[in-house]
């Protein structure tokens, strides 16, 4: 209520109540004030009722809300079923343009701010987490995949003559396809083995650069987040040589917001070379539905440029849904998370490490990987590893990924031997594990527990099988030496008759 209406009030209830309910009210009012002025995530998380309180006035303020609305257009967000209307609080619209998704939308005004809000939240999160000079970040309705090919595609109408993006292997579907599907042929580098762990071959960047020209390139893919032993790539040097040779650098973040070392390799790269974008998916780093990513950049325009390419209007069900996520976390909880997340994945590193330690195994070095761990597997035969897997899924542990290294798959007509260890020839089995945001203390040690569990039953069964093996062998040499025996008698019995006769 206005103060209009709270004077006209007073003649039902005490002026006294009224102005408490004045005051709180006020506080809400402020902080909508403070995050449309400043345009940053908030430092302190809002209550469910603040943040109720400013969607439902944004949603307001789109047309399809307005009492006296007349819409005889094919597009007025009409939207049928009551549930859904209430599942996007009568936000209809979407968010963006047929010509940019970035763009206002006369007709929702609401939405069109909200975006804009959301846009900015995510800049100030991202400076406040390590990558301070951030010009621009973009929330778009699409996961990472997508939005990498919506990178390529624009870097394709800067760079008509490129044919190729130079990709240091990552065993991950997604950022491989999106190369295919902006219509670019992937030069595939494989890793060096350092130790145990899994780099970045930057001689061989350089040579395929100057083997096929630089304009021929359209961009070097490098990866942050993944699954260990492949580290980070080494994003500085490769951001020196796209310097050095005016090529595009691409860097998929995927989950890379959570972990402080990812964002403050981009921040460096940045510094020291060339970084174009640097995208990032909003479920795996804000804990949100999936369904929306992030692209961010240091260069404004190049940003606004890949919203202008983006075609037609898109879902605000992402930004909405981050939107909400960034106003209940605030700076300081998310902040929270990180921390919560680092210590997590010191405890869960030496949980496997005993586990690791109590058969004979080891948990490999991987000093480069913030967020995956890696322990060596005891055995070798695809097989058996798929039902040690099978073992840990029928428990209840998702996420964990089980490597036999031996595995070879075909996607796009490019075969990868080794599929799923980022290398065609890594030298032990292993399982991999990942402490990311949002995970707890009790699913640490209660993966650790099932672990130890679903590795004892393994062995013991694979134990078991060797002996029936063992067995079966002996009792095989057995009967062919009984055998053997026979027909020795039979035969010296064969030559006295000779003999006699």
């Amino acid at each position: 209520m206005n103060s209009t209406t709270l004077k006209l009030a007073e003649r039902l209830i005490p002026a006294t109540y009224l102005q408490q309910a004045a005051e709180a009210q006020s506080v809400y009012e402020k902080q909508i004030r403070i995050l449309v002025d400043q345009r940053k995530c908030p430092e302190d998380g809002w209550d469910d009722s603040a943040i109720e309180m400013i969607i439902n006035e944004l949603s307001q303020m789109d047309s399809n809300n307005f009492p006296h609305n007349c819409g005889v257009g094919e597009r007025e967000a009409r939207i049928y079923s009551g549930l859904v209307l209430r599942r996007h609080y009568r936000l209809g619209h979407g968010i963006g343009r047929s010509g940019d998704i970035a763009e206002v939308q006369p007709k929702a005004a609401g939405s069109s701010l909200l975006n804009k809000l959301t846009n900015s939240m995510v800049l100030d999160v991202f400076r406040s987490v390590g990558v301070q000079k951030t010009a621009a970040c973009l929330v778009v309705p699409m996961a990472t995949g997508m939005s990498m090919v919506l990178c390529l595609l624009t870097l394709r109408q800067q760079r008509p003559k490129s044919k190729y993006v130079i990709w240091p292997r990552i065993d991950q579907k997604s950022c491989f396809k999106s190369i295919i599907t902006a219509g670019f042929e992937p030069i595939i580098v494989e890793n060096c083995l350092e130790g145990d762990e899994l780099r970045t071959d930057v001689p061989e960047i350089e040579r395929l650069i100057t083997s096929h020209g630089p304009d021929t390139i359209a961009a070097i893919m490098t990866t942050t987040s993944c699954f260990a032993p492949r580290g980070i790539d080494k994003l500085e040097e490769v951001a020196k040589l796209c310097s050095q040779y005016g090529v595009p650098h691409v860097i998929n973040n995927a989950y890379g917001v959570q972990s402080s070392k990812c964002m403050h390799h981009i921040q460096q790269a940045a510094r020291v070379g060339r970084v174009d974008a640097f995208v990032q998916s909003t479920d795996k780093n804000f804990m949100v539905p999936v369904g929306g990513s992030v692209i961010a950049g240091f260069d404004a325009k190049f940003i606004e440029q890949i919203g202008k390419t983006y075609p037609g209007r898109a879902s605000s069900s992402p930004v909405v849904d981050l939107f909400m996520t960034l106003l209940s976390m605030g700076k300081k909880g998310y902040k929270k998370l990180i921390e919560e997340r680092k210590d997590l994945k010191k405890h869960l590193a030496e949980l496997m490490e005993q586990v690791a330690r109590e058969y004979g195994l080891r948990v490999l070095t991987c000093k480069n990987n913030p967020i995956s761990i890696a322990m060596s597997l005891p055995v070798e035969e695809s097989a058996a590893l798929t039902e040690l897997g099978s073992m840990l899924f029928l428990r209840g542990v998702s996420g964990t990924r089980v490597i036999a290294t031996t595995d070879v798959k075909t996607i796009a007509g490019h075969k990868f031997e080794g599929w799923g260890s980022h290398s065609k020839n890594y030298p032990v089995a292993y399982l991999t594990a990942a402490a990311s945001i949002g995970m707890t203390i009790k699913d640490v040690e209660l993966f650790a527990q099932r672990l130890n569990k679903c590795l004892g039953k393994f062995l013991s069964k694979k134990e078991k099988l060797s002996q029936n093996i063992m067995s079966v062998k002996e009792g095989n040499s057995m009967e062919g030496n009984a055998n053997l025996d026979t027909s020795c008698v039979d035969s010296t019995e064969r030559e006295n008759k000779v003999e006699k006769e």
